[in-house]
């Protein structure tokens, strides 16, 4: 990693040894990267799953090298019901993230109560570093979208509520859109 520049989230995860896995809790994100995609959807009710789409392609490049060297990949997402626009929008292409080797499950967000859960989104690589995603209110990257901690506490406690969301969520192929 650079001095002084955010870590790159591609870096993190060609490093990673074991496991990658992503914490999801907004219901409705804005970043640049899928507005095109997105506003499609929206126009026409048809999502891009194409894993060979330009796209798609770099995400399952990224997660087929990582899952063949032996990295488990898993991405939990704590939803509000009935789900937002975006929610179902991003429903929709989750059989491309499955389809790359990741692991995901969905938590109704009324099934989160009683679990201590962290303020933001992150990635957590080998238990060891944590890669914090911050968003305005809108779900926009903030200028500083991205903060990597390693302190063994705070990594262990958001590695904690990970689990506990992971063991109350459903499996991708179970959850209904509601």
């Amino acid at each position: 990693m650079r001095q002084n520049e955010p870590p790159r989230f591609d870096e993190l995860l060609a490093a990673a040894r074991r496991s990658a896995v992503h914490l999801e809790m907004r219901d409705g994100y804005a970043v640049q990267d899928e507005a095109d995609d997105y506003r499609r959807w929206r126009e026409t009710g048809e999502r891009d799953v194409d894993p060979a789409s330009p796209y798609w392609a770099p995400w399952v490049e990224r997660v087929r090298a990582a899952t063949a060297r032996g990295v488990v990949m898993r991405r939990v997402r704590i939803v509000s019901e009935p789900v937002s626009e975006y929610i179902r929008y991003e429903h929709a292409g989750t059989v491309v993230n499955v389809h790359a080797g990741e692991e995901v499950r969905w938590l109704p967000r009324d099934q989160a109560v009683g679990l201590l859960l962290p303020a933001v989104d992150g990635w957590l690589f080998d238990d060891e570093q944590l890669l914090l995603n911050h968003f305005d209110g809108d779900g926009r990257w903030r200028d500083r979208p991205m903060e990597l901690r390693t302190e063994p506490v705070l990594v262990r406690e958001y590695a904690d509520a990970v689990e506990a969301v992971w063991d109350r969520a459903v499996p991708h192929d179970q959850y209904e859109i509601r």
